[in-house]
Formats: structure tokens, sequence, C-alpha cells
């Protein structure tokens, strides 16, 4: 079994989760203050009401305090040679390696928050799929997605 890769995503990142998961929890805060603002009118019970709430404020502070950290420490990667290997994920930790031989071409990604940030995503593509490295130093990913391109064309250049 391989060894854990040894980089990390950039700690900023879980700010950036964090706006993300806020704005997310606005559409159900939103569906709850309705009946909320209108309860006179309508014929739901009160403890409906109160428990819908605080299904929120518990989905709020789970989304948006705890896992931010948890999934920033599973988060990691490593570029060797011949391959990059990448690690993710919560309760189900997904460990994908993906051949150099296969990678297509190397992109650069930022949304608003990111950039606010000056973080950004590396998109790797094979002719499967596309695989992320999120959230690094925008020199960071800008580094690296050159790095893997070269390596990628070297490899391409043996076969």
């Amino acid at each position: 079994m391989k060894r854990e890769p040894r980089n990390r995503i950039a700690a900023s990142v879980k700010k950036v989760w964090r706006i993300n998961a806020g704005l997310s929890m606005l559409v159900p805060a939103i569906a709850a203050g309705v009946p909320t603002y209108f309860m006179d009118d309508w014929s739901i019970p009160t403890y409906i009401i109160y428990l819908g709430w605080a299904l929120i404020v518990l989905a709020a502070g789970i989304f948006i305090w705890l896992l931010p950290g948890i999934r920033w420490r599973r988060w990691r990667y490593e570029v060797f040679e011949q391959e990059i290997y990448i690690q993710h994920g919560i309760f189900i930790v997904t460990q994908t390696i993906v051949p150099m031989i296969r990678v297509q071409h190397v992109d650069t990604e930022q949304g608003p928050v990111l950039k606010a940030f000056k973080l950004a995503t590396v998109s790797i593509s094979t002719a499967a799929t596309t695989h992320r490295i999120p959230a690094l130093l925008l020199e960071e990913a800008l580094e690296l997605r050159d790095r893997i391109g070269t390596l990628a064309r070297v490899e391409e250049d043996d076969v």
C-alpha cells in the first residue's frame, strides 16, 4: 500500500468552503422563514416550525463549522514523474492514481470566491474523466499545472 500523499491544499480553503456552505444554507433558511412569518395564517403546528429551525441550525453548524476542517485535513495530493496521487474524503476516503501517460490536458480554474482568496483549482483531464486538486495558492496552482503539463508531454513523447 502506498504511503499517504505529502502535499496539502491551502488552509484558507476552509474559509471558502464555509462561505459556500453558508450561501447554500440560505435556501433552507428562507424555506423555513416563510412558514414562520405566516405562522398565524397556516395550520402548521408551532413545534414543526421550531423543529425545522433546529434542524437548520444543526445542519449549518455541521456544514459551516465542522466539515470544512475535516475535509481540509483529508485532502492530500502528490505529483510524481509517472503519476499523480490524489486522496480525499471524509467518511469514504478515495485514493486516485492518475498515470501521466493518460493526462490529456491540465487547466486552472478560479471562481469569484476562490479569486478573492487568491486560490485556484487544478483540473487534470484524461479521456475518461477530470480530476481536481482544489484550492491551491494561485502561484502554486500555476506551477503545478505547468509541471504536470511538462511531465505528461514527456510521457507522451516516450510512447
